[in-house]
């Protein structure tokens, strides 16, 4: 079941680099387009961390992200890695962290345009939250139940 992760990890970084192109191709940065109420495109150039928090110190959460994707590979094949909802967690985390990563290395800042009214995001973003909630769904509910139950709870 490692296709569950690398699988996933491999579609978070395409679409959210697909997505960053196509913002960075067709729109000026503070440009926005909206999309329905409440939500549009905004073209922004993040140097820090989701919600620009850290902002110039984007460069720093690079090693981290490296870090934590070997770290998710080595746990994967040391078969630490228990449950789809781990791995497709793991994936879309790791895969997020990646794909901001990418934008890191290559040009200092990060590329968001999710704009829902409070704040400009990404897809690698959401990925990044989106695997955590999952990683602890497992953890804190699935994990335990196995444990008490002694049988595969998925």
């Amino acid at each position: 079941m490692r296709w569950i992760f690398y699988g996933g990890l491999s579609l978070v970084v395409l679409l959210d680099q697909a997505a960053k192109l196509w913002v960075r191709l067709h729109l000026e940065v503070g440009e926005s387009l909206p999309v329905r109420d409440g939500f549009q495109l905004t073209y922004f150039r993040n140097s820090g961390a989701m919600g620009s928090s850290f902002e110039g110190y984007g460069r720093w959460f690079v090693l981290p992200a490296l870090l934590v994707a070997v770290w998710a590979v080595y746990s994967l094949h040391k078969g630490m890695m228990r449950g789809v909802l781990m791995k497709l967690g793991a994936a879309l985390f790791v895969g997020g962290a990646i794909g901001n990563a990418i934008d890191r290395i290559a040009f200092g800042w990060v590329t968001d345009f999710l704009d829902f009214g409070r704040g400009i995001s990404n897809l690698a973003d959401h990925a990044i939250t989106a695997g955590l909630a999952l990683i602890l769904v497992q953890e804190l509910v699935i994990g335990p139940l196995r444990r008490k139950y002694g049988k595969p709870c998925y």
